[in-house]
């Protein structure tokens, strides 16, 4: 249930068109915010009062992008870097091109969108949130995932340094880190061989379920609403259990 945590303010989400920038979107409309969002393509969701067609990858799409946003809302009060992809392979199979694609959109669009909007948070006088989706996989490696977890461990340091350059201007800096969470990235893992991995990847979630892009969403909006107001520099898992250890046994099972 709305809660109005946010109202009036503005957001911009990256990845707006599905998953959990989409959830985000909706969920900070929910709570009063009037929210731009940034996709490869404009989407279709009432959530949404604005869409900027950009490549998060791309500088000068993004400065134009945030100009744009900025433009519409008459300042950026909160971003969202959902933007993201997947691909998976060890470094000695690993090919450059792979790894260009994904530290580019994961690391490098996360930094350049956060570059081109703490810059307009600064020239409007500071104050403002900033939430980055980083993942488990940025906290602990997994087997054939050299360049999402570099990307995805790249975005949480990225988080804590902004949080230190930044925090005396009020503007505060953290990110997620879900597990595995049921959008169109994470549907492959449902199909052929890869359902063995989910399923051993399911089974290592305390909760033993996966979650759900509006389960991250609430979490995005504790870290962008003032029910996070001495929070900054952290990364938050969303992840049921999954980072908290491992499981020897079955659940149930007796020693």
């Amino acid at each position: 249930m709305a809660n109005d945590r946010i109202f009036g303010r503005t957001a911009l989400v990256t990845g707006a068109a599905s998953g959990i920038g989409q959830a985000c979107a909706r969920r900070f409309h929910a709570e009063g915010a009037r929210v731009v969002g940034l996709d490869l393509a404009a989407g279709d969701d009432p959530a949404i009062e604005a869409w900027v067609a950009a490549d998060v990858s791309n500088e000068a799409a993004v400065e134009a992008g945030v100009g744009s946003a900025h433009a519409t809302l008459g300042r950026i009060d909160i971003l969202v870097n959902a933007a993201g992809v997947s691909g998976g392979a060890t470094a000695g199979d690993l090919d450059e091109a792979e790894w260009d694609r994904i530290v580019d959109v994961n690391l490098k669009g996360t930094w350049l969108v956060s570059k081109h909007v703490v810059n307009r948070m600064v020239a409007d006088g500071g104050g403002g949130s900033i939430v980055n989706v980083a993942s488990i996989e940025g906290i602990e490696a997994f087997q054939a995932q050299t360049a999402y977890n570099a990307s995805k461990a790249g975005v949480i340091l990225v988080t804590k340094n902004m949080a230190i350059d930044y925090g005396h201007l009020a503007i505060r800096v953290n990110c997620l880190c879900p597990g595995v969470i049921e959008t169109p990235m994470t549907a492959v893992l449902h199909e052929d061989w890869l359902r063995k991995v989910y399923d051993r990847f399911i089974e290592q979630h305390m909760l033993l379920r996966s979650g759900s892009p509006e389960e991250v969403a609430a979490a995005a909006l504790f870290l962008a609403s003032d029910d996070a107001s001495f929070v900054t520099g952290h990364a938050l898992v969303v992840d049921g259990g999954f980072t908290a250890g491992r499981r020897l046994l079955a659940p149930g099972e007796e020693l």
